[in-house]
Parts: C-alpha cells; structure tokens; sequence
C-alpha cells in the first residue's frame, strides 16, 4: 500500500468509520499513521485517560486537524485516576486551533476559570454541556464572550447556572442558531424571555424544565381563561427562522412565558409538546394556522382539570385545525400518561378527530401510545390513509386481530410496531405473512404472540416478549390513575 499516493490513501482513511480499524490501519507503516493522524477529525475519550493531562495532550498533538473533541467521564469512579481538569481544557484549546464542536459530559472537575479557556478556541461553533455540576452563569458568560462564532449551544441538567447574563449577551450578539435548555434547575421558561432579540436567527429550540412527569404539581387548575392565544402581542419577539420547537414539562398558566412562540414561529416544521400544562385548543389551533409548514407534530399528553373538565389538554378541534391549514404534515405521534382504559373520555380526542387529520394530510408516521379510544373501526378507517407508510401502536388494548386484518389493507403500509397491545394474537400478525408486504415489524411485550407467528411476515422482523415487564406496566398504569382521580376530586 506505500506505493499508492498520499491523496489515494487520505481517501480510504475518510472511508473507514471505526475508531478500532483506523487504529489498526495505522500501525501497517510509518506513512499511514501519518496520514492517519493528520485526516483525523474527531476523537471520544471516557475514563480510561491517565493520567489524564498528559494522554489528552499527547492525543491532540498527535491528531492536528482535530474539529471535534468529546470528553465523557460517565461512571467514573476514584479507581479510574483523576478527572479532566483545567488544565486539560486547557490543551485542548491550544493545541486544537481546528476546533468546532466540544462536549464535557460529567466532567465534575472543571468550572468557570476551566471554561474560559474555550476563548481561545476562536471557531469554536457548537458547545455542549452535560452534566457538569461547577459551571455557573459567569463561566457561560465568558464563552459567550469569547467564542463569536458559537452557534449551537445545549446545556443539560447543569445545576449551578443560574442568572442569564450569557443569555441576554447571546441574544445581543444574534449568532446562536440552536439553543438547548434541558433540566437546569436555575432556568426557567421566564427567564429564557431575556433572549430577546436572538430569536430572530434561531432556527432550533428545546427547552425542558427539571422535574419531568411529575413537575409542575399545581398545573391542575392549568387553564387560564384570561390568555388570548390569536393575539400574542405581549412580547416583540420575532421567531421567523425557527424550525424545529421543543417544550417539555412545565407550566405556562399565564400569558407570560415560552408559550408566545406558538404563534410565532411560521417557518416551524417540527413541534414536540411534552406535558406542558396550561395549553388548550386556542393554543393549537394558532399553530395550525401560523405554521402552514408544519411536518411533524408530537403531543405528550395527560389529564388535567381543564374548564371544569379532567381530560387532557386539547381536543377535536385542535386536530380539526391542523388537517385544515397543514398541509405538509408527514409525522404524527400521541402519547397519553395517566388515561385508564375504562375512562375514554379522559382524553380530548376522539376517533374521529384523529381519522380526520390522518385523512386529510399527508400523513406518512403515526405513532400512537396509550389512546384508549382509539380500537378496530380506527384501524378500518386507516386503511384507507393513502399516504401511511409506518404505524407504531404502544398500549392499544382496544386493537384487536380484527384490526389488524384491516391495516393489512393499507396501500403504502411498510412499518408496523405493536408494543404492549395484549389482544392482538398469532391469528392477526399471520395475516402479514400472506400480503407479503411489510418491510419491518417489530412485536415487543404483546403477551398473545410468539416468535413463531412473526416468521415470514415481512423482511425484517424483531420479536421480545417481555410479559414480566408488561405485568409492571399495568401495575404502574393502574397506580398513575388511583393518582391522577386523587388530584380529580
């Protein structure tokens, strides 16, 4: 291989994907571990570096063109020697000059003087921060000080930051495209308000506040009927780049807050809700008829006390609204918590509702988890869908082998998921097997199935049967509804 020249070899070596067989091809000669060194971009170190100073610094001379870095210290233990410290990142900064994209992921040795060593890194395009428990909002502030070409920004379960200074430079400075907010504790959907003028540019935004399913215990009373949704002028924001919107675990019962962006952002194609308590249809439907972009919807949803009512936040109307003004929805997913099977009306939507939308739009991905209303007419109804191409059922007691039989008949139908769906058999999965048309499918936990039903049905098939695990999954179902009618009454 020495006698092919340099630019041929730099080709094969883009061309191999692992880490292992590029070390491995390094040592055949003295040229390909050069050329090895010098074409690779990226390196992932864990706990094994010691001492760690020294191997990281070694790894960064040895691979000049480095663009990114991943320091993940998961699990560590004192066995393991010391952690990365400041003078690591140190190294780093300055022997990377190539530098882009840089991950710290529980790395609890480094803080603010640490992090500023990143001003060096003057390409410095993306920063990730998980779990690093000693930074704090004036290590945050110096990055945003320092690296101006910083454009996509993720902070996760960072405990310690808490003031937003770096937010409201940040929002000065206009550069950051994404933005990602997950479980900091010190952070929450108000003060993400001081952004400001940085929403123009951003194009993706996920915040999720700490606390997951069970955050925001007064959000029972979540409605607020003082909030006009069709007039969101309480804040000048524009949010024309943003594409990609996800808000998770909160609560917005007033006007203020994050829940202004629903009726801004027109350029969106993908909207994840995840139990954001005190939104209704008014909320919905503003989307549907601002967002005519719109390619993917996900709803996280559980019941609530709402005009009145316990149910879940949105109803019929909201899916009316979105298969009347989005016309480019592909990708729809329902997920419900806390509705028992015996009490459909827990849940706003309706059967009809939902083949409506399915109906109407060119929808291609439907998952639904846990929709008590939804049984063997819906299947009927989607057999008709002449776009669907994937549908993942989770927890649908009410589909039946008769169900199946039905989606059979779908026209493009190529993926099928049922998981946890007891009253599906081997008399309706072997219906598969006879249309010979399924690309994929994957039976998971659905305890009248076996592994011999699946053989032959489609191209692909997975099959576990986790029957132990579906026995704790309807106990925990049954625990969250004696919980949720608590709250009711």
């Amino acid at each position: 291989m020495e006698d092919l020249p340099e630019p041929l070899l730099a080709e094969i070596v883009k061309r191999i994907p692992r880490t292992s067989d590029l070390n491995s091809f390094s040592l055949v000669s003295k040229q390909l571990y050069t050329i090895e060194a010098a074409e690779r971009g990226a390196i992932r170190v864990g706990c094994g570096l010691y001492p760690a100073r020294e191997v990281l610094a070694s790894l960064c001379s040895r691979f000049p063109n480095l663009f990114k870095v991943e320091i993940n210290h998961s699990g560590w233990t004192p066995d393991h020697g010391n952690q990365l410290d400041n003078q690591g990142l140190f190294e780093v900064s300055h022997r990377c000059p190539l530098l882009t994209d840089l991950t710290l992921s529980f790395c609890s040795h480094i803080n603010d003087s640490d992090l500023g060593c990143l001003a060096y890194c003057k390409k410095l395009v993306s920063l990730r921060l998980h779990s690093v428990p000693n930074i704090t909002s004036n290590g945050l502030l110096s990055v945003a000080a320092g690296c101006k070409t910083l454009s996509g920004l993720y902070l996760v379960n960072c405990e310690k930051i808490e003031s937003v200074e770096w937010l409201e430079y940040l929002g000065l400075n206009g550069s950051l495209e994404q933005l990602v907010v997950k479980k900091c504790e010190g952070i929450s959907n108000y003060d993400l308000l001081k952004f400001g003028p940085g929403w123009r540019k951003l194009q993706k935004f996920e915040f999720e506040a700490k606390g997951g399913f069970w955050s925001s215990p007064d959000a029972y009373e979540g409605f607020d009927p003082l909030h006009n949704a069709h007039n969101p002028s309480r804040y000048g924001f524009c949010c024309e780049s943003l594409r990609d919107l996800r808000l998770a675990c909160f609560e917005t019962n007033t006007e203020a807050g994050l829940r202004f962006l629903l009726g801004k952002c027109k350029a969106l194609e993908k909207l994840c809700l995840e139990y954001v308590h005190g939104l209704n249809d008014n909320d919905m439907i503003v989307v549907a008829e601002s967002c005519r972009n719109l390619k993917s919807i996900s709803l996280w949803l559980k019941p609530l006390r709402y005009d009145h009512v316990f149910r879940t936040a949105f109803t019929d109307d909201s899916l009316k609204a979105l298969a009347a003004n989005c016309p480019m929805l592909e990708a729809v997913e329902l997920t419900f918590a806390g509705c028992a099977f015996e009490y459909p009306s827990e849940i706003g939507f309706t059967q009809n509702g939902l083949v409506e939308l399915i109906q109407s739009c060119p929808v291609r991905f439907l998952m639904l988890n846990g929709a008590n209303f939804f049984d063997d007419e819906g299947m009927m109804a989607l057999s008709t869908a002449p776009f669907l191409e994937t549908i993942d059922l989770v927890d649908c007691q009410a589909v039946t082998d008769n169900g199946i039989r039905f989606i059979t008949c779908t026209p493009r139908l190529r993926n099928l998921a049922l998981r946890h769906c007891d009253n599906v058999t081997d008399g309706g999965v072997a219906q598969f097997g006879h249309a010979q048309k399924l690309e994929s499918l994957v039976i998971d936990c659905c305890c009248r199935v076996s592994s011999q039903a699946i053989q032959g049905t489609a191209r692909s098939v997975h099959y576990s049967n986790c029957a132990g695990l579906g026995l704790l999954k309807r106990m925990y179902a049954l625990e969250m509804n004696n919980w949720m009618q608590y709250f009711q009454y």
